[in-house]
């Protein structure tokens, strides 16, 4: 008779081999089996700590967003632009760790308490700059969600960084929309150059913030 234990599985452990899996096989092929396989334990382990998938997801955004805030914090005098401008600089860039990391991110609800350290100095930034609370979330949800669009399509076409999917090659779709010069033409802004493309982007978007409030 076998009386070995089953291995106790920790949390953390199983959300950092998650993590690690997803860059090798994408979100599709994270399934709780393939975790389970890696952690060789049986996949009922796996829902003494997550109840589904979705969960799952959860705790790996949180994770994700821990790993980012470790990085550091802004001098508490940084200005409301600086602060919008370094937080999502820091979400693009922590998204691009893992594949499909802006997919991950989007929609989860995180677990801990963490992220509202940094999200109450943002908001307090933009409240002492002279935005009311509610156009504070405005502003800071318009920028948040626009990197997590960007990256999402970032992605799509390297899900890694030096990472290339086939059927982005700029001179074929050139030429195959010659009819239409202008589109043709957008592939080099659309599929390429993206760190200079979300820079561009970002900064738009919190010039158009201050625009709209009239806040400088």
């Amino acid at each position: 008779m076998d009386n070995r234990k089953t291995p106790k599985l920790d949390k953390r452990q199983a959300v950092d081999t998650s993590l690690r899996l997803l860059n090798e096989v994408g979100l599709d092929g994270l399934t709780l089996r393939a975790i389970a396989r890696e952690l060789n334990v049986q996949a009922p382990a796996l829902y003494w700590h997550f109840k589904n998938k979705r969960e799952l997801l959860d705790e790996m955004a949180t994770e994700m967003s821990r790993r980012m805030f470790a990085q550091g914090r802004l001098p508490e005098d940084a200005g409301w632009q600086e602060r919008l401008l370094a937080a999502n600089r820091s979400l693009r860039a922590a998204l691009l760790r893992y594949r499909d990391g802006a997919k991950v991110f989007s929609g989860s609800r995180f677990t801990g308490t963490e992220h509202a350290v940094h999200m109450e100095e943002t908001l307090r930034a933009l409240v002492d700059a002279g935005f009311t609370p509610g156009q504070a979330v405005r502003a800071t949800t318009t920028a948040y969600f626009f990197t997590l669009g960007f990256v999402t399509e970032e992605q799509g076409v390297e899900p890694l960084p030096g990472e290339r999917r086939e059927g982005f090659d700029i001179e074929e779709r050139a030429a195959r929309l010659a009819d239409f010069p202008l589109s043709a033409a957008a592939g080099a802004d659309l599929f390429q150059d993206y760190e200079e493309g979300f820079e561009e982007g970002l900064r738009l978007v919190v010039a158009g913030i201050g625009a709209r409030y009239g806040i400088s």
